[in-house]
């Protein structure tokens, strides 16, 4: 691999004041470092009489026993009652006051949702170090004609630099998997197969805990699958990253959080759900003594009665030449995730995490019956009926250790990561043709294939006075992609390596007046070594030069009174094709629509920029993002007929670097808490898109997306929640994609002081026999038309059970908060993105910076 050199130097970064008051509001910029001194309170810091005393506490909820994160606190002088100073708590709850004169205070401590609360200190000597230790907040609550009334957490939250879609506020996502989970996420879409598009593109980064996996760069669709909905805590959606992001990833990131504990003690919950289409059952312990924590969990989920039909006609523009098939379809699958993981506080400033993880997937796929009637224009018309099995198995292994050393001095930390990731993937189908005993009517493919990748990462950041940062750090990603192939007459493997050295700089600026600037650039060398083996042995060398690749970014954020932000946003992103788009083998499970991938494809290259305005007022959460996308070498299917001696004509997809696919749009969202009961939201993406092959195709269109969903909290802990969906008609190079819709309805009880909950679900009730999906693909060659019929009605029953007691002990050392958010992923269709700013669980690995895809 040849050597990287890299000289960067730029300036400002985004970090965007805190909302005190907005739940999970964000701690503002640094780089997404912790804040070990909290931040100050407008309007209160520099009236503050100074002295050198320190006041300290955690604030943790009293029915949860967890952290408040970002709660207010002020400090007000008694015999005034005005503030005289005052902080926000960090993301463990813990906050400090330092530089305190003597005197007697009140400290008013307050947050959304919980009741305002004030404590009594006295300040003696002006030494004085005042802990006050663990002070409790109780959730909002007040007797209303004996109704209770309880505060809850908004269901969607901006943050500094994401959105922020809380799914364990969400009953309906219990008893299903990621794809469930998403589908409700602002900005993002999902179709039936489970491919994940942002704002249109499916060239998406998609994190695990902010740790991108093998499985995820195969297929997201299939990672989806094995994530149990029940275990995701939050799902984050990063439009703009800093260049402490791999570039990869053309549209964003996703960044799918799983549910943690940081607290003392031993539990161990059990989550279960069985429906008409499907069940899964998952088992989670955690354990965590002093500075050492364990979690160990599994989960299985199986999918049945997943039933279908669809009708496909094609013509031939050359001879008229047309083609009808039809089949009815079955899905069934079988999914499992394992997991074990371990971290240990070495010591104040140094920490090690490690984690260990096995995915596994045996899906199946029916097309029962496959009618193929070929009319041609001579009257030579023939007809054939098949029966297609297709078999996807694969098997994922994630490990991951995490090195980190805090500093002296706040925020300055340094991180060394390391990743082992490989999925190994198994795709086989068999068609044949009914009543034909002959072997030569059986079409068989076997194939193997694996994704193996090895990163090395360094971090290191540290703040310059109390408004600026800066950040830099390398890394080093070896992939090895293979793939083989057999079938009759077409056999061959690829191998495929690929090597990336990547540096990155980045510099924050938070200025007085509440304007934040973050800026910085990212340089990445890839060299790539591919070979494609051919029918009887014969090797090619694929030569595709190595290429460097400066990615800049910039972001700039105001504060305006009244709780509204206005941020601006740059930047530029590569998409280098995965294997799904590289596999050359030439899938004909259906011998009329055939798909191979292409091994010669370059990178794609696209420029984001984006405007955002979001207010908060009273129970309002609002906010507006209008964007604009321009990609070169977009990578896109295109179709076209393909006629052989002794066989029929046959639609031959492909993949291409196509030329230019541009977007225009804007995200729209609402959520209001109309009461503390009651929460209603929804919102619409929609967007012009263009493409253009620069050659004779192209095509055009509005698209549109919506979404709503609404909450109701009942007494004695029953709730009842309702979702619904409905993505538009999708503009592709050669025609489109028809819209569908999903709702949902689910009512959950708790019981045993929240301890347990059972819970009934419904979706697509008023659809028995399913919803259609009309495409139409039109090109020089063919004119396509096809209705898919998915029946998707469920219903199920959720069970869920926690054992044992977690308490919240008050560190009495400085604890590290690392954020391992400069990673790297893949997209269902090949796409990849970046990663998160959000502290890991302790289940999974923590260090700052992260590891790729």
């Amino acid at each position: 691999m040849k050597k990287l050199l890299l000289s960067l130097t730029l300036i400002s970064l985004i970090s965007t004041n805190l909302f005190a008051q907005f739940p999970g509001g964000g701690m503002g910029g640094m780089g997404g470092g912790r804040p070990k001194e909290t931040t100050p309170l407008p309007g209160t810091a520099q009236a503050a009489p100074k002295g050198s005393a320190k006041i300290t506490g955690y604030i943790i909820d009293s029915a949860a026993t967890k952290a408040v994160e970002f709660a207010s606190v002020a400090l007000i002088v008694k015999a005034t009652n005005k503030p005289v100073d005052g902080t926000v708590c960090d993301d463990k709850g813990k906050f400090t006051l330092a530089k305190v004169a003597t005197g007697e205070y009140v400290l008013a401590i307050t947050f959304l949702g919980y009741q305002s609360k004030r404590v009594d200190v006295k300040i003696v000597n002006k030494n004085d170090e005042i802990d006050l230790g663990v002070i409790k907040l109780s959730q909002t609550s007040q007797i209303l004609q004996e109704v209770t009334v309880e505060g809850q957490r908004s269901l969607i939250e901006d943050k500094v630099d994401r959105m922020v879609y809380n799914a364990e506020k969400d009953g309906t996502n219990k008893g299903g998997d990621a794809t469930d989970v998403l589908r409700k996420v602002p900005s993002l879409s999902v179709d039936l197969d489970g491919n994940v598009t942002l704002r249109g593109s499916q060239n998406v980064r998609v994190l695990i805990n902010n740790k991108p996996s093998t499985i995820v760069a195969s297929s997201v669709a299939d990672a989806l699958k094995q994530i149990p909905s029940d275990m995701i805590k939050s799902v984050e959606v990063i439009t703009s990253p800093s260049a402490k992001y791999d570039a990869e990833g053309s549209s964003g990131i996703i960044n799918i959080i799983t549910k943690k504990n940081t607290l003392q003690g031993l539990t161990l919950n059990f989550d279960s759900s069985v429906g008409i289409r499907g069940g899964n059952m998952s088992l989670n312990g955690n354990y965590r003594k002093g500075n050492m924590g364990f979690s160990l969990g599994g989960f299985g989920r199986a999918t049945y009665n997943v039933n279908g039909d669809f009708v496909n006609t094609q013509i031939a523009k050359s001879d008229g030449t047309s083609t009808t098939q039809s089949a009815a379809t079955r899905n069934n699958g079988l999914f499992g995730s394992y997991q074990l993981g371990w971290d240990w506080d070495i010591n104040k400033t140094n920490s090690i995490t490690a984690s260990a993880r096995y995915g596994a997937r045996n899906q199946s796929t029916f097309q029962d019956a496959l009618s193929t009637i070929i009319k041609r224009t001579n009257g030579t018309n023939t007809s054939t009926i098949r029966d297609v099995e297709t078999k996807d198995n694969s098997g994922t292994v994630d490990l991951n250790v995490d090195y980190t050393h805090l500093f002296a001095k706040p925020q300055q930390e340094f991180s060394l990561s390391a990743q082992f990731s490989r999925n190994d993937r198994k795709n086989n189908f068999t068609n044949i043709i009914r009543g034909v005993p002959d072997s030569l009517s059986r079409i068989t493919n076997i194939n193997p294939s694996y994704n193996q990748e090895a990163t090395l990462q360094a971090d290191y950041q540290s703040p310059i006075g109390k408004t600026q940062m800066i950040e830099f750090g390398g890394k080093g990603i070896f992939r090895q992609v293979n793939s083989n192939f057999t079938q009759i007459g077409n056999s061959g493997s690829l191998d495929y390596d690929q090597n990336i050295a990547a540096s990155y700089f980045s510099y924050t600026l938070t200025t007085k007046k509440k304007y934040s600037f973050k800026a910085g650039g990212r340089y990445e060398y890839t060299t790539i070594n591919a070979i494609q083996t051919a029918e009887g042995g014969t090797k090619t060398d694929i030569n595709i030069p190595s290429y460097g690749t400066f990615v800049p970014s910039f972001n700039v954020s105001k504060s305006l009174k009244g709780g509204t932000t206005l941020k601006l946003a740059y930047n530029r992103r590569i998409q280098r094709p995965s294997l799904q788009f590289l596999n050359p083998n030439r899938n004909a499970s259906n011998p009329s629509n055939v798909t191979e991938g292409n091994p010669n494809l370059s990178p794609e290259f696209t420029n984001n920029y984006e405007f955002t305005v979001n207010t908060f007022f009273k129970n309002t959460f609002l906010t507006t993002a209008l964007f604009m996308r321009n990609t070169t070498g977009s990578i896109q299917s295109v179709r076209r007929t393909v006629e052989e001696v002794g066989k029929s004509p046959y639609i031959l997809t492909n993949y291409e670097n196509i030329g230019n696919e541009d977007a225009y749009g804007m995200n729209l969202f609402g959520n209001v808490n109309i009461s503390n009961k009651f929460q209603l939201g929804g919102g619409t993406d929609i967007y012009y898109s263009k493409l253009n092959n620069n050659r004779d195709t192209k095509n055009e269109g509005w698209v549109a997306s919506f979404r709503m969903f609404g909450s109701y909290n009942l007494t004695k802990g029953w709730g009842l929640q309702v979702f619904s969906f409905y993505r538009g008609r999708q503009v592709q190079l050669q025609g489109s994609q028809g819209g569908f819709g999903i709702y949902s309805l689910s009512v959950k009880k708790d019981f045993l002081n929240k301890k347990g909950s059972i819970g009934l679900g419904a979706e697509n009730f008023f659809t028995p026999n399913g919803f259609k999906i009309n495409n139409s693909i039109e090109s020089s060659t063919i004119s396509q038309t096809s209705t898919n019929t998915l029946r998707n009605m469920n219903f199920k029953i959720n069970f869920s059970y926690r054992i044992g007691k977690m308490t919240f002990d008050a560190p009495k050392k400085r604890k590290k908060s690392v954020n391992n958010d400069d990673l790297k992923d893949g997209g269902s269709e090949g796409g990849n993105g970046g990663g998160g700013q959000q502290q890991q669980p302790a289940a999974t690995p923590a260090a700052g910076g992260g590891r790729p895809r």
